[in-house]
């Protein structure tokens, strides 16, 4: 294990699978979070936040560790509403990162295989998504069919 570094970002788990949201302030990584967390009960799947804002990841047995700081456990801010209590799990390994995507230009269709280094030496395969996805788990679902099932 090795000492955690905490990242700008937001982590949850549906179905056993570790997604963190990363990328700018403002993009929309907590109601993308959110919306997620909410679509996926609805449907019948375990859906768990772990951290929103901060999140301490670790490297252990060959996973990335998602861990949310005390002082914010189960909370997320829903940008234009307010702070919300949701259920909440101290950690959960991550198994992909969610980035923001592009609509439009040459970055419009991301890399295939892409990744990204979320800690030193550590990599997540990357899900790309536009912040104003009006159903985001379908397309995390279409991307990583493992979260569904």
């Amino acid at each position: 294990m090795s000492a955690p570094v905490n990242v700008h970002a937001t982590a949850i788990k549906i179905n056993g699978i570790g997604l963190l949201f990363s990328g700018p302030s403002g993009w929309g990584k907590s109601m993308l979070a959110f919306t997620c967390l909410t679509e996926a009960k609805r449907i019948g799947l375990d859906a768990v936040l772990v951290a929103d804002d901060q999140v301490f990841l670790d490297k252990r047995d060959g996973q990335i560790i998602a861990r949310r700081p005390d002082s914010i456990a189960g909370l997320i801010e829903l940008r234009g509403t307010g702070i919300v209590a949701l259920d909440s799990i101290a950690e959960a390994a991550m198994h992909f990162a969610i980035l923001p995507g592009s609509a439009s230009g040459e970055n419009r269709l991301p890399p295939e295989n892409e990744q990204m280094e979320v800690a030193s030496g550590f990599l997540l395969p990357v899900i790309r998504l536009l912040g104003d996805t009006p159903l985001p788990l379908a397309v995390l679902m279409a991307k990583a069919p493992e979260i569904g099932r």
